[in-house]
């Protein structure tokens, strides 16, 4: 699930730190862009995970273009959820599906697990 948030960076003598304004408290920083822009979408992945993981709900993203950044730039960052979801453990499910789409399924060397985990993350993305 990519979520997708605007982020204001800041730059100081030796570093770049960055903060989003619709996420109190998310903010981290680096020493380069590219570093910072890669710990900012951790930040935001681990923090939204951690939101949804205590059953907290999730501000809506502002748009970029109602902010300002008087002493930065803005930019927006994106995480995908789904890497920093804590639990992973597998779970094993029974279904049931018709004789034929088994047959065919299996004719074809289709993974049903990735199937479904594919389909159920489609579904839950909508």
């Amino acid at each position: 699930m990519l979520k997708v948030y605007p982020a204001i960076f800041h730059e100081e003598e030796k570093s770049i730190w960055v903060e989003f304004p619709d996420l109190e408290g998310c903010q981290t920083y680096g020493s380069s862009l590219p570093e910072t822009i890669e710990l900012a979408s951790e930040a935001l992945g681990l923090y939204l995970a951690s939101k949804i993981e205590n059953d907290e709900s999730i501000p809506s993203p502002s748009d970029i273009k109602n902010l300002s950044a008087e002493d930065g730039f803005l930019s927006y960052v994106s995480a995908d959820l789904n890497q920093y979801r804590r639990d992973k453990t597998p779970t094993k499910k029974t279904l049931t599906i018709p004789k034929w789409l088994n047959e065919e399924a299996e004719k074809r060397h289709i993974n049903f697990s990735s199937v479904l985990r594919e389909a159920l993350l489609q579904e839950i993305e909508r």
